[in-house]
């Protein structure tokens, strides 16, 4: 039998990770067909099958499953030996893979990512970064991200977690035409009155309520209105066109509210939620790209931190 490739176990780890070849092809950076090939090619040299296919689906054989188990840890090892060499170079080469929340993704993008992607490749143009904007909370180590980014810190076990946002407000805003055309709520019982647009989870499909505090009072309001979204930039441009009231997070709308293109309704009333944090897996050896990640992200705080104080 001849020698079984590197590169035949990597594409059969990547398809037994996602259980999909569309998936594992774009992730691995080849044609679906060439994946299609090198997976049946590495199932004739081994002489048993790997995958149970069907036109919609993918599921692991026995086989495939006694092979992952012994095939995953080696391939980790390779990757660890090689990351290993990367702290030898005079800059860190490799690709950084990010998994960001689709809310940390719309609240960073003005505060965080803008101001702090362009400087990192400047300053180490030997890393590829890629984000990736997630709705599931998937889990970063099955698709092989090296962290994730979203709201709260609220993270599963055996992570390690790097806040790079503050804590911000939830705040209802409505555009000054949605405003000319009905009354300003003063208490958030009175938004029960109002067109008000809602917002489902793209991760768990309910509609959220809207939560505000006021000093010890506390109350959560089940707002109704004609139309429901799951994406905060649909949300925002609806709100800015009048179709109703919006409840969005500060950092987003922060903008608008400048301009005179939104106002803050229900003054005194908001929600605080706990910021945006960066998570990676606890492991005693980080990879280079996202090690100089972190030491970037905590540089750059440190700076923007020491601008606010004199400012």
């Amino acid at each position: 039998m001849a020698p079984v490739q590197l590169t035949e176990l990597t594409a059969f780890v990547a398809v037994a990770e996602h259980l999909s070849f569309t998936k594992a092809a774009a992730e691995v950076g080849i044609a679906l067909p060439t994946m299609s090939q090198t997976i049946r090619s590495l199932e004739e040299r081994l002489g048993v099958r790997l995958f149970n296919r069907t036109t919609r689906s993918v599921a692991m054989t026995e086989a495939g499953l006694r092979l992952l188990a012994e095939v995953q840890p080696v391939l980790q090892g390779i990757d660890h030996a090689l990351e290993s060499v990367n702290s030898f170079r005079d800059k860190p080469i490799g690709t950084l893979r990010l998994a960001v929340a689709r809310p940390a993704a719309a609240i960073l993008a003005p505060m965080v990512l803008a101001p702090l992607i362009q400087p990192f490749l400047a300053e180490y143009p030997a890393i590829r970064l890629e984000i990736a904007v997630d709705d599931t909370h998937s889990d970063i180590v099955s698709g092989r991200f090296d962290a994730g980014i979203r709201v709260g810190h609220r993270i599963e076990r055996d992570m390690t977690v790097l806040r790079i946002a503050d804590q911000f407000r939830m705040l209802a805003v409505a555009a000054p035409t949605y405003l000319a055309r009905h009354s300003r709520p003063s208490l958030p019982k009175d938004l029960q009155a109002h067109d008000c647009i809602q917002f489902r989870s793209p991760f768990d499909g309910s509609i959220q309520p809207w939560v505000f505090t006021q000093g010890d009072q506390h109350t959560e309001i089940a707002v109704q209105g004609s139309l429901i979204v799951n994406d905060l930039d649909v949300l925002l441009s609806a709100t800015l066109q009048g179709v109703g009231i919006g409840y969005l997070p500060e950092p987003i709308v922060a903008r608008y509210l400048a301009r005179g293109r939104l106002v803050t309704l229900l003054e005194g009333w908001n929600r605080i939620l706990p910021g945006v944090f960066l998570y990676h897996p606890s492991r005693r050896q980080t990879p280079m790209p996202l090690r100089v990640f972190l030491s970037f992200i905590e540089k750059w705080r440190r700076g923007a931190l020491a601008a606010h104080r004199v400012s």
